[in-house]
């Protein structure tokens, strides 16, 4: 049971529909049970004495305000089974998004966004086919089952026996076959989720494809996984090939059995011929529960083979979590940081990232991390926002331990704008708002003012109403960074992290928004991660990292005196800016 573990309370949540649509499900098997012996009863009556036309005439339309009925209340029991079905699937899929959401940065490094969405679709979609049409089948093979075989039973009880006795190799097919079922489905779920993960990427990768031309390569990549879908289900099918037909003929052979000595029986007037007819309607309806147990079985299968891949998913747990002794009471954060012996790698075996790394940053202040690609800038600030979980008692904010600090109340108080900019496929407006869904124009504007984007939009056909592309495609890399700041200048956080967040911004553009950013982030945190140095001289604090440790710590003009890395790096940037303003001014000449 623990496979149906996470559906179980949506079922009892809709146990009352379920119930009621059994009941008339229940009803309409019933009403079909009644039809084959009103048509023995104008069979046999035909050419007795007494039996006119009328007889015929009530007996048909019996039948006509039976099926009638049926019609109805299949309806129904559709509406509130079927129905079921797909309310479980809605909660359960958002359930699944749900615990995605709240799941650690990591698990997402480590799991393909295709793989996800395999889940989200195929998967779900066979738990939705057992739940809509397991209570269904259930209950037909349940009442059908012992109804028609006790009205068999009724008319000739040799008869029966004779018709019934090669469906016990039905059981054996179940069993031998289904299990293989359950397997290959498993087997095609894999490699959809593989195939699904490939065209995602390469999707997301277009425009990397078509810069490097690289479309016949990329046909060849998804070609393999493709190929590998279509063989798992060919081996599907090959078992649900011999499973149907299987039935299908013993089947057959119990209606020819019938047809045999059943015809024989009427002939010498062991049963009458409204019987025999009857009888050859009841074995009918009695064949469909064992083809049910078949579709059921299959049904079966398939769903728990996907409850199971699912239940993995459900069974991962956030990395990043609010820990037994946080303090709740912690609502607001005035943006004191302190780092004390930092000590840090990812895991056991790897490399050492930071070691007894210590310094501060008072509230209201800007502070500036700078070193050489690699090593470990960004890292930095994946443990102060606790994207990675950082050693106990090593980060304090406003002298609380980090972990004493709600996550909600942390991230409501440290807004990023990180190397990598992101952006929905909505309107600028909607991109600009997202933390901050009530914002005025005022404010919108003055935000985008600041971050120095204003203008670009203005130019743009509908202005802040236009819609980006997937991912903000349709913008340049300056414009997507400086949407992205001014997204988070709307939030007006305490603590405001740009993580080389106007690499794409040209040096003019830059010095504009660090000025706005002194002028409007007075008396708040701000924490500048670069590789230029011109986006960190105002800086109050510049930290140098270097080989896991703070190599130098400083004002710009104090570090210059220093002569250390800081001023390496500088010097160097100076004169790549004076090669390239020499190399505009001859190519202008």
């Amino acid at each position: 049971m623990k496979t149906f573990a996470k559906i179980t309370p949506y079922i009892k949540q809709n146990f009352r529909k379920i119930l009621f649509g059994i009941v008339l499900l229940i009803i309409v098997d019933i009403a079909q049970l009644i039809i084959p012996k009103i048509i023995q009863y104008a069979i046999d009556g035909i050419g007795t004495e007494g039996f006119t036309k009328t007889n015929l005439f009530y007996a048909g339309a019996a039948i006509f305000l039976i099926a009638c009925l049926m019609t109805l209340l299949r309806f129904f029991w559709r509406l509130f089974l079927l129905g079921v079905a797909w309310s479980v699937d809605r909660n359960l899929r958002q359930e699944y998004f749900d615990h995605l959401i709240s799941l650690s940065a990591n698990f997402f490094n480590k799991v393909k966004t295709g793989g996800l969405m395999a889940y989200a679709t195929n998967d779900l979609n066979a738990i939705r086919m057992l739940i809509a049409f397991g209570f269904v089948i259930g209950v037909d093979i349940i009442l059908i089952t012992i109804a028609s075989l006790a009205f068999m039973i009724n008319i000739n009880l040799r008869l029966t026996l004779i018709s019934i006795i090669l469906l016990p190799a039905l059981t054996i097919i179940i069993i031998i076959l289904g299990k293989k079922i359950h397997l290959r489905f498993s087997k095609v779920q894999k490699t959809f989720e593989a195939l699904s993960a490939k065209v995602q990427e390469s999707i997301s990768g277009i425009r990397v494809v078509k810069a490097f031309v690289q479309e016949e390569a990329e046909l060849e990549k998804i070609s393999d996984p493709a190929y590998d879908y279509v063989r798992e289900n060919i081996s599907l099918i090959r078992i649900q090939g011999i499973f149907h037909p299987s039935f299908m003929l013993i089947i057959g052979l119990s209606m020819m059995i019938v047809m045999v000595f059943g015809g024989e029986a009427a002939m010498v007037g062991e049963i009458s011929i409204g019987e025999f007819i009857a009888f050859f309607q009841y074995l009918g309806m009695f064949v469909w529960p064992m083809i049910a147990v078949g579709w059921v079985v299959n049904l079966y299968q398939r769903g728990t083979a996907s409850l199971k891949r699912l239940n993995k998913i459900f069974e991962e747990k956030p990395e990043i979590a609010n820990e037994a002794w946080v303090d709740y009471f912690i609502s607001k954060l005035n943006g004191k940081i302190e780092f004390k012996d930092l000590t840090f790698q990812y895991n056991e075996k790897g490399p050492l990232i930071f070691e007894n790394v210590s310094f501060d940053i008072e509230a209201g202040k800007t502070l500036a991390i700078v070193g050489r690609t690699g090593c470990g800038k960004s890292t930095l600030i994946d443990l102060l926002t606790r994207v990675y979980n950082p050693p106990k008692n090593s980060i304090f904010i406003d002298k609380h331990e980090i972990f004493k600090i709600p996550l909600k109340t942390l991230r409501e108080n440290i807004i990023m704008v990180p190397q990598d900019i992101f952006l929905f496929s909505q309107t600028v407006k909607e991109n600009i708002t997202l933390a901050k869904p009530d914002a005025s124009s005022e404010e919108i504007e003055d935000v985008t003012k600041s971050a120095q984007v204003y203008d670009d939009i203005a130019d743009f056909r509908e202005g802040f109403d236009t819609v980006l592309g997937e991912r903000g495609v349709t913008l340049s890399g300056g414009q997507k960074q400086r949407i992205a700041i001014a997204r988070a200048l709307l939030t007006d956080s305490k603590v405001l992290i740009l993580d080389d967040a106007l690499s794409a911004v040209d040096t003019k553009t830059e010095k504009l928004i660090l000025e706005n950013l002194i002028k409007l982030r007075k008396e708040k945190t701000t924490v500048i991660i670069a590789h230029r140095i011109s986006s960190v001289q105002r800086a109050d604090k510049i930290i140098v990292i270097d080989k896991a440790r703070i190599a130098e710590e400083g004002t710009h003009k104090q570090l210059l005196k220093v002569g250390g890395i800081y001023k390496d790096i500088y010097e160097k940037q100076q004169l790549e800016e004076k090669i390239s303003a020499r190399k505009n001014k001859d190519s202008g000449s």
